[in-house]
């Protein structure tokens, strides 16, 4: 039998106001820019196919024939198709859901904002999300950029470009780690970088990590750094500690794009994860997409870092666990 108080809200009615405040804040920053809010389906035919996110699944009938749809893990796909119609900066405020995600950092269910920049520049969406960040957090941010390369470098004196994976198990294991990533060189670099990096980064201002390794490039760009090595056109924002946000260069080529999705599948089976359905739509009007840049933001997590919050159950009105 439940108690009489589990029917409570996660979040106090103060925090409630606040965060209700902070969306305000948020869309009269993008609508005195003309950026254009929209609305797109949280049910879609399709799955992300990124091997380290899981969708969730929804049966539904339609035209009196049960189908199997996704609640999507980012409103992205749909938005993408949109921008190559309308050409004009759209943005988004929506519930996303990514499955098997509970932590103190982590809830099923989320808050996303997600915007889109004709002719921005990843430089030109970094200055605008650091005016976002000071509407925000209510005082003048500037925030830092810092390379993949060379935080790796600093932090743990390894080139993440150029290791081999015996030079970054071992880094591994003299700092305590004794999990065994085998072949997979970037699972070798994820694990460093979230147990060695990621925590420290953002406590004095926030930090950009740009120029990602290509095989997380997801959706992003391949461009060639000061070295002449590949790297992804796409940064993270880190305060606190935290991802906060994830921006893209965004590539605008179908065939990349589907041998991207492919290379995810066969990823997939090899884990003996399900196959994700390919979103074709997005596929045809990738080839239609304007020169653009566009980022996703954790708007519960960006509310933890204002109001100092350790626990994102109190930045979420009712977490996945009582809802």
């Amino acid at each position: 039998m439940t108690k009489d108080t589990d029917f409570r809200p996660s979040m106090s009615l103060a925090l409630a106001q606040k965060k209700a405040k902070m969306l305000h804040d948020i869309r009269q920053f993008f609508i005195k820019k003309d950026v254009l809010e929209i609305t797109t389906p949280v049910l879609s035919h399709y799955g992300n196919t990124d091997v380290f996110i899981e969708s969730i699944s929804a049966n539904f009938h339609h035209g009196g024939q049960l189908k199997t749809g996704y609640l999507h893990t980012s409103p992205e796909f749909a938005m993408k198709r949109v921008l190559a119609d309308y050409g004009v900066p759209i943005f988004q405020i929506c519930q996303v859901f990514r499955d098997n995600e509970r932590s103190l950092r982590h809830n099923i269910e989320f808050t996303m904002l997600e915007w889109y920049r004709p002719n921005f520049c990843l430089s030109d969406l970094a200055d605008e999300l650091g005016e976002l960040l000071s509407t925000v957090l209510g005082n003048s941010i500037t925030v830092k950029s810092y390379s993949y390369k060379q935080v790796f470098l600093d932090t743990l004196g390894v080139h993440p470009f150029t290791a081999d994976i015996s030079t970054l198990r071992h880094t591994a294991q003299i700092h305590g780690i004794n999990l065994d990533m085998g072949d997979d060189r970037q699972g070798w670099l994820d694990l460093l970088f979230s147990h060695f990096i990621e925590p420290n980064l953002g406590f004095d201002t926030p930090i950009l990590i740009t120029d990602y390794p290509p095989k997380t490039a997801a959706l992003a760009k391949i461009c060639h750094d000061d070295e002449g090595l590949p790297v992804a056109q796409r940064f993270e924002l880190y305060i606190n500690g935290l991802e906060i946000a994830n921006a893209y260069d965004e590539l605008a080529d179908s065939q990349a794009l589907l041998e991207r999705f492919k290379a995810d599948n066969a990823k997939r089976y090899a884990l003996q994860l399900p196959i994700m359905p390919i979103d074709m739509n997005l596929v045809h009007a990738c080839d239609h997409l304007p020169s653009c840049s566009g980022i996703a933001l954790g708007i519960d997590r960006l509310f933890m870092v204002r109001e100092q919050l350790s626990n994102i159950g109190e930045a979420i009105t009712i977490t996945t666990d009582n809802a």
